[in-house]
């Protein structure tokens, strides 16, 4: 008898910050099969008696490879139980979950999907920055800073580098250099404001306001980890810990 798997995003940290569909799926769960991202208080959620199995990835460090990831859902599926596949943000959102629901489907599981907030929402919630305003950006653009298996960054530098845009983007400390490097090539200011989020909304998120140029030598003597989330553009003017005035002299000046 074949069970089903809830694919559940729990959002950027805060527990406040899961939807009343998410609790209610983790709380059904039988299994739960979570990512190095999911906040403990947001894992204490879950039903009592309910299995966890943790899943997480770090950078460069894959404890349990994808395939073998995929192979515990469909097995514990296949055993009849309810599992929560519960994972950091939306799992539609650079979370790999398109890839493991097309698998479940193509062994025969029954999914259900629980959208999630993800980091760029969290992030400008806890620091007051839009991603988009009148005025100063009209979209907004999401890019994953980092590649499968460490291959070439081999972004569209030229779409990216709009000044019209405010860009957001994940996974990108390791390769930061570089992607500020290919922002300025295709001719975004080097004065253009950046705003680093780290583990955004949680007690231990960290905050750094730099410039495209300085970006590189800033996060470093930070020493900013992952997760940390860069938004970069005219909306970081905005940041309302800083006099506007001060930020617009960095910008420009």
């Amino acid at each position: 008898m074949s069970g089903k798997v809830f694919l559940i995003g729990a959002g950027p940290g805060d527990p406040e910050l899961m939807t009343l569909r998410a609790l209610r799926m983790l709380q059904e769960a039988d299994v739960v099969v979570y990512d190095r991202l999911v906040s403990a208080d947001i894992l204490d959620l879950h039903a009592p008696g309910a299995r966890l199995i943790p899943v997480g990835k770090a950078p460069k460090c894959h404890t349990v490879p994808q395939d073998r990831i995929n192979d515990i859902l469909v097995k514990e599926a296949r055993a009849g139980h309810t599992v929560a596949r519960l994972k950091g943000g939306d799992p539609m959102i650079f979370g790999r979950g398109s890839e493991e629901a097309a698998y479940l489907m193509a062994h025969g599981i029954a999914i259900e999907y629980a959208p999630g907030i993800t980091a760029a929402q969290g992030a400008s919630s806890s620091t007051g920055v839009p991603l988009t305003h009148r005025g100063l950006a009209t979209s907004v653009q999401y890019v994953t800073g980092h590649r499968q298996a460490d291959k070439v960054l081999d972004l569209d530098w030229k779409r990216l580098a709009d000044p019209d845009a405010t860009l957001v983007i994940y996974m990108g400390v390791a390769n930061i250099g570089q992607i500020a490097m290919g922002l300025m090539t295709e001719n975004l200011p080097g004065s253009t404001p950046v705003l680093a989020v780290g583990k955004a909304t949680t007690p231990d998120e960290r905050r750094l306001v730099s410039r495209l140029d300085k970006l590189a030598a800033d996060v470093r003597e930070a020493d900013l980890k992952a997760p940390t989330l860069f938004i970069v553009g005219q909306v970081v003017t905005l940041y309302a810990d800083q006099p506007v005035t001060n930020l617009l002299e960095q910008a420009h000046g």
